[in-house]
């Protein structure tokens, strides 16, 4: 199982009240694959930030790699574990809600198609410049995105993907002063 948690370890960084309030998240993944019924995954993904849990589940097949179902018939047989599994996802989810504040959201992967069924689409209140401005407008006029709003999550998606190792090693850094933090004196 893999666990991605983008908040970074500890609760002693800054980030205002909201997120000291938050409750620990980082055994995420273990207790969502103690929790998850036995054969609704081969693989389980749990990804955790401040707002949101999500739960991506790559679903059991048979054959082989290359026979793995793809397009129409993948997207049919996730369709069909989302109705089917519904209600108990709902209530799993809710135990989670409950335990670590935050949303949780689902996905299912078959092969080389995922979809989600939920997320947040959490609000970011930013103040951009002038030269910034226009580089999310010369996005919309381009036709990439729709709105402002749109070029800067497009923006935010294109950074992420060509710099997650470097993304990665900052984690890692703090991390390592939420530690150090943590075995400091108590003031």
């Amino acid at each position: 199982m893999n666990t991605k948690n983008s908040r970074g370890e500890g609760r002693g960084r800054r980030g205002g009240w909201q997120v000291a309030d938050l409750p620990d998240a980082d055994d995420a993944a273990d207790w969502f694959t103690g929790r998850l019924p036995d054969g609704w995954f081969d693989d389980v993904e749990v990804s955790v930030d401040r707002e949101e849990i999500v739960v991506i589940g790559t679903l059991h097949d048979d054959r082989t790699a290359e026979d793995v179902p793809s397009g129409a018939e993948a997207e049919g047989r996730i369709g069909r574990f989302r109705s089917e599994t519904r209600e108990r996802r709902i209530e799993i989810a809710l135990e989670a809600e409950s335990r670590y504040q935050r949303k949780v959201s689902w996905g299912a992967r078959l092969g080389d198609t995922t979809a989600l069924f939920t997320h947040v689409a959490a609000p970011v209140m930013t103040r951009l410049r002038q030269p910034e401005r226009q580089v999310l407008d010369t996005l919309v006029d381009a036709g990439v995105a729709r709105s402002r709003s749109d070029a800067l999550a497009w923006s935010v998606r294109l950074v992420g993907e060509h710099a997650e190792e470097w993304l990665g090693q900052l984690r890692d850094a703090m991390a390592e002063v939420d530690k150090l933090r943590g075995e400091g004196p108590t003031l």
